[in-house]
């Protein structure tokens, strides 16, 4: 594709920007191994959009304009984002998917777009995750929770590790692959755990010692705990409301009730990490005095994006020793 203009122009600046991205973030990326990757986000005034990269395709996703923003102007912006990805990536239209983000409450993000699956397998490290392009607003694939997934599968060996909230249940693939010895997946939708059955056979992950529990989070917490676990992570949707549901989950009003049920699960000596995507989330810490939390927000935000740190926040927690040793280094 041409396009005529001067590279100095809007659009110019939006295609200089993705070109520069890429070098920097291509040669990052190719060095840790990762096929998907954040190229874009709002870099340049006026294309306010995130831009992922999976392998040889490109994920879109523009941001609604605000009221103020003139219509002919958005829609002019809305048809220049994907030219510019064709143009500046040299990536064919058929691999482009374009969507259009809004505010979303509840499992909303997750509910079918309409459109035909477009689906790939795409490299993280030693593991490999399907991803769908089209079918829902996100992919399968959170990216920027791969240095929280990495994490979990350099602690793993040898543990039993839980995954509530699981969706697609990448992370328990890394904590597979770095050898935990059994695994439990708990989420509510059929939909996605068939999606993470699919992601553990691309592994080679045993079925037999790591299982799927299709549940609601909130309710299974509440049965009496018959096991433990040495490894929990919680990564809950900012908000979830569903007929299956007992009741709606809220992290900022339910995340005290939540984190203190799974650490009646912790084995001795186990640890939970939480983490969500609510920017204004603020931990309720005094509400949970026989639990150590520490922040380590910083350390899981990944290169791709750095432009964009509260992205999520992310925490580790265990039970307070009685002797008052800080647990947690």
């Amino acid at each position: 594709m041409r396009r005529s203009a001067p590279l100095d122009d809007e659009f110019g600046m939006l295609v200089n920007r993705l070109r520069k991205n890429r070098r920097h973030l291509g040669k990052w990326a190719r060095r840790a191994g990762i096929e998907a990757y954040r190229l874009y986000d709002s870099d340049v005034p006026g294309y306010a959009a995130a831009i992922d990269l999976y392998r040889d395709h490109a994920h879109l996703q523009e941001y609604a304009a605000p009221a103020h923003v003139d219509p002919e102007t958005a829609e002019r912006r809305r048809g220049e984002l994907p030219r510019a990805v064709e143009l500046a990536l040299e990536i064919p239209p058929d691999r482009i998917a374009f969507k259009v983000r809004r505010r979303q409450r509840g499992r909303s993000q997750y509910e079918k777009q309409g459109a035909a699956a477009r689906t790939l397998l795409v490299r993280e490290g030693e593991c490999v995750f399907e991803v769908d392009l089209d079918s829902y607003l996100d992919t399968g694939l959170f990216l920027d929770h791969r240095p929280t997934r990495t994490a979990i599968g350099e602690r793993a060996a040898g543990k039993r590790f839980l995954n509530l909230f699981c969706y697609t249940a990448t992370a328990t693939v890394h904590a597979a692959r770095g050898g935990a010895a059994s695994s439990t997946s708990v989420d509510l939708s059929r939909t996605y755990l068939d999606w993470a059955a699919r992601n553990l056979a691309a592994n080679d992950v045993d079925p037999e010692r790591h299982r799927l529990v299709q549940a609601d989070v909130l309710g299974w917490l509440e049965q009496p705990p018959t096991e433990t676990w040495d490894l929990i992570f919680v990564d809950p949707p900012t908000f979830s409301n569903s007929k299956r549901m007992e009741r709606s989950f809220d992290v900022l009003r339910d995340h005290v009730e939540l984190l203190s049920r799974a650490a009646e699960r912790l084995a001795p000596g186990g640890e939970i990490v939480f983490s969500n995507n609510h920017r204004r989330f603020r931990m309720e810490a005094d509400a949970m005095p026989h639990l150590e939390i520490r922040d380590v927000t910083r350390s899981t935000i990944p290169k791709d994006f750095e432009r964009n740190p509260r992205i999520h926040g992310c925490w580790r927690l265990r039970r307070r020793t009685d002797d008052g040793e800080p647990s947690i280094r």
